[in-house]
């Protein structure tokens, strides 16, 4: 099976440009806007060797992962630009809830859990299936946002912050050409909701219905300082909201989220 758009996506125009090897489809994305490409366009491949995620971490798909780059270039303000991420969040969730159909009836109560952790990444059972980062530039037009979405479809790495696992371990059968058909149509429902921030209100509330560790202990620690509390929610920016022991509502633009009574020795 080769990548290809869904139906959805093709009717509203987006394009595609498919790799069997990379070293960045969020590279490849960039690079292209700065040779003029204005979007929508996805990047896609199911090996990925150079990749780089948050705090430049290694981003690294093994043959039989999907990494998916989409491009586009939007006259938005970059603060706006970075709450497409939730948007991304909900458009992965709802992929992965078609492609696991079977999943689920075949596992029953056994079946994969999503959720979406804060900013943007989806959790399978308590564990990362899914990494999302945003990257911006301004070009000619407007700005550049790029959005790269890594699923962990046949493996997961170790060592990482939060456990991973892949749709695999979980006892989804799929291929990284079929979720990224699945996620190239609901990406733009969810694109279309997020109407250049103008929705962010209804992907807000979305996302929060199907946010993990909403009001339970968190820590989240900056690289700075870890600040402990309970998850409160996240404000029309994006912000993550804790709530301290004093009872201060504390917004967070970024860091890394570690839930439950082990939060803090996972932040330290």
């Amino acid at each position: 099976m080769t990548f290809a758009l869904g139906p959805r996506a093709s009717a509203a125009g987006y394009r595609l440009a498919a790799f069997e090897r990379t070293g960045s489809t969020n590279t490849e994305a960039i690079e292209h806007a700065r040779a003029g490409e204005r979007g929508p366009m996805w990047f896609v491949t199911s090996e990925q060797t150079a990749g780089r995620g948050r705090r430049q971490r290694a981003w690294i798909a093994p043959r039989g992962n999907l990494a998916a780059s989409i491009l586009e270039v939007m006259d938005v303000a970059p603060a706006v630009a970075a709450t497409l991420g939730f948007a991304a969040g909900l458009a992965e969730e709802a992929a992965l809830e078609k492609v696991s159909l079977e999943a689920a009836l075949r596992l029953g109560e056994g079946r994969p859990r999503y959720a979406l952790k804060w900013p943007n990444d989806v959790l399978a059972s308590g564990k990362k299936l899914v990494g999302i980062g945003l990257e911006a530039e301004a070009v000619g037009g407007g700005l550049a946002v790029v959005v790269g979405i890594g699923t962990n479809v046949v493996a997961a790495p170790e060592g990482t912050p939060t456990p991973a696992v892949s749709l695999a371990a979980l006892g989804v059968q799929i291929s990284a050409e079929e979720l990224f058909m699945a996620l190239s149509d609901t990406w733009v429902e969810f694109r279309g909701i997020w109407d250049n921030g103008r929705g962010f209100a209804e992907i807000r509330r979305l996302w929060l219905e199907r946010a993990a560790g909403l009001g339970e202990k968190v820590a989240i620690h900056t690289g700075t300082m870890t600040l402990e509390g309970v998850f409160d929610t996240i404000d029309d920016t994006g912000c993550l909201i804790v709530r301290t022991a004093e009872g201060r509502l504390v917004p967070v633009a970024a860091g890394e989220v570690f839930f439950g009574p082990v939060a803090s020795v996972g932040a330290a």
